[in-house]
């Protein structure tokens, strides 16, 4: 079954739970819970795992990242059990935008590498294992996160196309696009040389 052929109602509750899920601000929850303040008004605003960082608390940041993933993982796992593998991409872009745009936080959240990450590795192991690969490799090499995130982005239809995965390559452009967009302010500090490294407070 394509994701052109899901029966409406499977469509929307895929949907919803990928969305309800994915909008869960980790980051904001464990910033409050841990006292690092409000996470809005620290670094860039943003509720990811790197503005966490710059709260100087490597823990809260970690617990971010993992929490983020894992909400994206989970939402494509409980869509998959519940309906089949059309309905979990579908739960897995819903999750995406749930982080990106929560109803809780006035539809600003975060970025979604996080997510994403934690979607990849639910729906196929091996592009997930390889968008995290190459995440690590340019994070690790040239320290720069949205950097990181941009080439895991960009570079996952080109797994899927590797790793024969091909039934997932609509997604991944899909996801990639979302990423350079939500990205577009750091892609101009790039360029200006003027983005922040990891771990810079």
């Amino acid at each position: 079954m394509s994701l052109f052929e899901v029966p409406t109602e499977v469509f929307m509750l895929a949907a919803i739970v990928g969305y309800l899920l994915g909008s869960i601000p980790s980051g904001v929850l464990l910033a409050r819970v841990m006292g690092l303040g409000n996470l809005r008004e620290i670094g860039s605003g943003n509720i990811g795992a790197t503005n966490v960082l710059r709260t100087g608390n490597k823990k809260a940041a970690a617990l971010t990242l993992l929490f983020d993933a894992a909400k994206g993982a989970i939402a494509v796992l409980i869509a998959r059990e519940l309906w089949g593998e059309s309905a979990a991409q579908i739960a897995a872009l819903a999750a995406f935008l749930g982080h990106c745009f929560p109803v809780w936080l006035g539809f600003k959240g975060g970025k979604g590498v996080a997510t994403f990450l934690g979607i990849m590795l639910a729906l196929s192991w091996q592009i997930g294992l390889a968008a995290c690969a190459t995440w690590l490799f340019f994070a690790f090499a040239l320290r720069y996160s949205s950097l990181a995130a941009l080439m895991a982005a960009g570079l996952s239809p080109l797994w899927m196309v590797v790793l024969q995965k091909g039934e997932l390559f609509f997604l991944g452009m899909i996801f990639a696009i979302l990423i350079y967009w939500r990205h577009w302010e750091n892609i101009h500090r790039l360029r200006a040389g003027t983005e922040p490294k990891i771990g810079k407070k």
